[in-house]
């Protein structure tokens, strides 16, 4: 079995989210994809946001009719900063014969190496890289030595570039929107619009 694991806070869950995903899906040849919402990144730990279970829900409605897509809330159940590594430990435990690639946006490569327990990391799973631009698979790339093509990776240890339409989209750029009062359609499910709408989110989050 093949596992595309995207972790994220998700706030709110948007198109930048899933198509790129999906559209790398056929390529990496993944049997699911699993959303993991995250409790509090060490990465973004002054932001606020909407509560985990409204970034939850809101995962879930943009990915509720499609098949092998699924959101987990192992971040969230856990009382404490969410790790990657924790998280992989959890999912290779479960699926101990499984490839497991956390994906990952081209702009977090080069923060790789400040990640916690990154070794470990790369002794439980591989990272695909989303790359917006046609670059050289090892340009920026602080692991270069463990960069590999799609059909030739191993079960963990590797570096995978998937590259994709970048979808001009961020999660700031619809809280911006919404507290502006502007339409988010075009940006998110129709159903993650009526529901910000419904519970009026990000009215006053920065």
């Amino acid at each position: 079995m093949k596992i595309g694991i995207c972790g994220g806070t998700f706030d709110p869950f948007h198109r930048g989210h899933l198509e790129p995903v999906l559209a790398a899906r056929e390529a990496m040849r993944w049997d699911r994809v699993v959303y993991v919402p995250a409790r509090r990144q060490p990465f973004k730990l002054d932001r606020e946001s909407a509560s985990g279970f409204h970034r939850f829900t809101m995962a879930v409605l943009a990915t509720e009719n499609l098949d092998g897509v699924f959101v987990s809330t192992a971040e969230l159940d856990r009382e404490e900063i969410s790790y990657t590594v924790d998280t992989l430990e959890a999912m290779r435990a479960e699926f101990p014969d499984a490839t497991l690639d956390w994906i990952i946006g081209d702009d977090n490569v080069e923060q790789l190496g400040a990640w916690k327990n990154i070794d470990r990391i790369f002794e439980l799973a591989n990272f695909v890289v989303l790359s917006r631009n046609a670059v050289a698979a090892d340009e920026g790339c602080a692991f270069p030595a463990c960069v590999s093509e799609a059909s030739d990776r191993p079960q963990h240890g590797a570096i995978v570039y998937a590259h994709n339409t970048t979808v001009p989209v961020s999660s700031t750029d619809v809280r911006r929107k919404i507290r502006a009062g502007e339409p988010i359609d075009e940006l998110v499910d129709p159903r993650v619009s009526r529901y910000i709408h419904h519970y009026r989110l990000y009215r006053e989050h920065s």
